[in-house]
């Protein structure tokens, strides 16, 4: 039989996380999250300030998700205390963009020189900022933040013409959590 898989994640002063029946909240100093973790054969238990995920079976896929359900909790550990951010820089050589927030998503004009603008779906939760040829998208849900900027990048996705030529878009240049962790 195989060797048991357990994981452990020391929760941060000023994080509190709640576990019930699978599904999970974590709240920190910059929000709360929830997420619905639950798994067959997998137990998340908590106790103090560490957190346990453990595989009740030697079955390999339950395994695999040991580390990853660890991960999710871990992402949503350091999003309510640092949050994550993603820096994009607009590039344009031939039409200059104009881009700008509305609600809940980013309009880019003239983009290629198009009379119609294209819009980028901005996720619940993200702030998107603008100035100057950069575009910062901000958040505490990690998988939100990083959904919105590929948005933006495939709302500038260049069909009909070659891409080693026409090299305009919006494309991401740095990304990670704000705290730097």
């Amino acid at each position: 039989m195989a060797k048991d898989v357990k994981r452990t994640l020391t929760i941060p002063e000023g994080t509190s996380v709640s576990v019930n029946e699978g599904f999970v909240t974590v709240k920190g100093p910059k929000g709360q999250l929830e997420r619905n973790l639950a798994y067959p054969a997998i137990a998340i238990e908590q106790s103090g300030a560490e957190l346990f995920v453990d595989a009740t079976s030697a079955r390999k896929k339950t395994k695999a998700m040991v580390g990853t359900i660890f991960s999710h909790i871990n992402n949503m550990v350091i999003g309510v205390n640092d949050g994550y951010e993603y820096k994009m820089k607009i590039v344009y050589s031939h039409f200059p963009m104009q881009v700008k927030v509305e609600k809940n998503a980013l309009n880019i004009g003239n983009f290629l020189g198009e009379k119609s603008s294209r819009i980028a779906k901005i996720m619940d939760g993200v702030t998107v900022k603008t100035g100057g040829d950069e575009v910062t998208v901000s958040g505490t849900n990690k998988e939100s933040v990083g959904q919105t900027a590929a948005n933006i990048e495939q709302a500038t996705k260049i069909k009909r013409f070659d891409p080693r030529v026409f090299q305009d878009g919006i494309y991401v240049a740095t990304k990670g959590s704000i705290g730097g962790v």
